[in-house]
C-alpha cells in the first residue's frame, strides 16, 4: 500500500517508513515529480496543509505531509515554521550544523533556554476526507551540541520526556519519545482504521 509523503528529504522517509511499517513511502522524485509548494502559511497546520493539497492534487493518491519547527520560548516561539530556514539570507542554504550552531550562538547569555518542538502530519485522503494531528514535546536547549543520531536541530534540543538530547536517542527511542512519531501515531491509527475504505476508493481511480 503506497502513502505518499509530500517531500523530498530522505531523513524524513527513513522516520515515516519505521512509523508506518506496513507502508510503503514514496517520495515525489520517486516518480520523477517536480514537488517545491510555496509554504507561505502562517502557521504548522497550513504549512502541513499547504503541502499535503499540492502532492494530492498532482498524484490522486493518499498523502501526508508533515510541518515541523522549534520554538524558543526567549525568542517569541521563534524561528517556529522558519525553522528549516533559520540564518537562511540571500538565498544560501544552511547545513543543519551550522543552524543549530548559529542557534546556540544567538542564545548566548539567556538563561531561558525553554524550547518545544511542534510537529504538525496533514492526511488527505480524498477531497472530503482531510485530517489534521498536531503535537508537541517540551524540553530546552543545550549548551553544546551533542549526540549523532536524528538530523536538524536534535544535537542540541533536550527532551524532557525522553531524559535525554534527542541526538543522543536511539530510533526506537525516538519513535516514542518525538514530536513526529507523536503525531504519526495518531494518523496511522485513522489510516489503520479506515485503510480498507480508503484503498478500496483509490484503487477504483
Amino acid at each position: 500500500m503506497k502513502l505518499y509523503l509530500a517531500s523530498n528529504n530522505e531523513h524524513k522517509r527513513e522516520e515515516f517508513k519505521e512509523l508506518f511499517p506496513e507502508y510503503e513511502i514514496i517520495l515525489p522524485k520517486d516518480e520523477k515529480i517536480e514537488f517545491d509548494p510555496v509554504e507561505d502559511g502562517s502557521s504548522f497546520i497550513e504549512n502541513a496543509l499547504i503541502k499535503a493539497e499540492a502532492l494530492y492534487s498532482m498524484v490522486k493518491k493518499p498523502c501526508i505531509a508533515d510541518d515541523s519547527g522549534l520554538c524558543v520560548n526567549a525568542f517569541g516561539g521563534k524561528p517556529g515554521i522558519h525553522t528549516a530556514r533559520y540564518g537562511e539570507e540571500g538565498g544560501r542554504k544552511l547545513s543543519d550544523k551550522e543552524k543549530y550552531t548559529l542557534l546556540l550562538k544567538n542564545m548566548e547569555g539567556i538563561d531561558d533556554r525553554s524550547a518545544e518542538f511542534v510537529c504538525t502530519i496533514a492526511l488527505i485522503v480524498d477531497e472530503h476526507d482531510k485530517y489534521v494531528i498536531e503535537r508537541s514535546v517540551k524540553g530546552h536547549i543545550v549548551k553544546e551540541a551533542e549526540g549523532v543520531n536524528g538530523f536538524g536541530y536534535d544535537p542540541v534540543f533536550y527532551n524532557d520526556e525522553a531524559g535525554a538530547v534527542s541526538a543522543n536517542l536511539t530510533r526506537k527511542e525516538k519513535n516514542t519519545y518525538s514530536h513526529r512519531a507523536k503525531a504519526a501515531l495518531e494518523i496511522k491509527e485513522i489510516l489503520d482504521r479506515e485503510k480498507d475504505r480508503i484503498w478500496k476508493e483509490t484503487n477504483r481511480k
